[in-house]
């Protein structure tokens, strides 16, 4: 199960007690944000898009849509998402709990959004479909070993 893989992956940070699980599903971003009581846009929601042979996640605020020319410019590709099953293949968490946490295939490389350094604190999942962890932007960087914040989202900003 994904989710014991995130949490073996928060025991070496000494924080796999602070993930949450609920009694309800969080697979989506309106699911999660009812379930944690928070506005939707505070919700951490990893995308998966194709690159190369493998992958590339980008994770953005709950109401960030990937803007693709900016993607494109970004990453020098047009923004194509995997599958449900190239997903669980490449990232080893199934849809509805894709996190950037806890993933064995080195080639996936993680990206962080700017649309997320507006809250002091977000949301992303933790490898289910029930399962999420309070996290500032730095945190989220960092556990997320993510390359650099890009700039590929829209309709975020007022």
């Amino acid at each position: 199960m994904a989710i014991a893989a995130v949490r073996n992956y928060f025991k070496t940070y000494g924080r796999e007690q602070e993930i949450l699980e609920f009694a309800q599903s969080s697979a989506t971003v309106e699911l999660a944000a009812l379930a944690l009581q928070v506005i939707p846009a505070r919700i951490a929601k990893t995308l998966s898009f194709k690159h190369e042979t493998s992958c590339i996640l980008v994770v953005t605020a709950g109401d960030a849509k990937v803007d693709n020319r900016k993607y494109k410019e970004e990453f020098g590709i047009k923004a194509k998402m995997l599958s449900p099953d190239e997903v669980l293949a490449l990232i080893g968490h199934a849809i509805g709990g894709v996190c950037p946490f806890g993933i064995e295939n080195t080639a996936v490389r993680v990206y962080a959004d700017i649309s997320l350094k507006r809250f002091e604190t977000v949301f992303p999942a933790c490898g289910s479909s029930n399962s999420a962890i309070e996290l500032n932007c730095s945190e989220l960087f960092q556990y997320a070993r993510a390359v650099k914040w890009v700039d590929v989202c829209k309709g975020w900003r007022d």
